[in-house]
């Protein structure tokens, strides 16, 4: 079930450009360096062959978008190894289409592995403005038990068919309403959304927390 991490399965059309000003990225830089503090994201030599791991996004105006007019702002690939980041390390994707497999996005940084499923998540509703994927053993392996909407086992990470499964959940569960859900074939996988970052970051540390109670002896008594 475990694959490799990090790499880039979707067809990618990159232009080298300028990054975001840093006045604008205040707060995704936020909540990535608090995911980092909790190891939701980062890079250790003893987990998925040394890869990074995790990443983070929000939609970028205008609200609502045009046809055309679809973009935001990625944490860039193999960055997990980085406490903090800077300008340099965010991408700007300005489409994609699980169709054909197909990522574009610009910037000074190659987008994260996982953008075509945060630009899926996106396609979902229009108020979901923030994604956030983590790698979290306890959520993932508890994922069950806490009723987390799951996509299928034999699906890997960013591929058109890991988008198919993002709108199966839509449309067969209630994640719209959890803001959350596992990636069943994605070892250790989480994708925590919401219309705000601390929407997206409350129900992911929320149910995070509810991991320690679910596994304290007699919580289910």
């Amino acid at each position: 079930m475990s694959s490799q991490e990090g790499v880039i399965k979707f067809r990618l059309e990159f232009t080298p450009g300028p990054p975001l000003p840093a006045e604008g990225l205040q707060e995704i830089n936020h909540w990535r360096q608090l995911l980092y503090g909790r190891r939701l994201i980062g890079q250790d030599p003893g987990r998925y062959g040394g890869y990074g791991f995790g990443n983070i996004s929000r939609r970028l105006p205008p609200f609502p978008a045009e046809p055309g007019r679809r973009r935001f702002v990625i944490s860039g690939t193999q960055t997990g190894h980085l406490e903090t980041l800077g300008p340099q390390h965010y991408a700007i994707v300005t489409g994609w289409d699980p169709d054909q497999n197909l990522v574009i996005a610009q910037g000074p940084i190659r987008p994260s592995s996982e953008s075509l499923t945060h630009g899926t998540v996106y396609d979902q509703d229009e108020t979901i403005r923030w994604v956030m994927h983590v790698h979290s053993p306890e959520l993932w392996q508890q994922a069950s038990q806490l009723g987390l909407p799951t996509t299928a086992a034999h699906v890997p990470y960013g591929t058109p068919a890991m988008a198919r499964e993002v709108e199966r959940l839509f449309r067969e569960t209630d994640v719209r309403h959890r803001g959350i859900f596992a990636m069943g074939g994605h070892e250790d996988g989480i994708v925590a959304f919401g219309a705000t970052a601390e929407e997206a970051g409350m129900v992911l540390l929320d149910t995070l927390a509810a991991t320690v109670t679910s596994g304290r002896p007699g919580a289910d008594d």
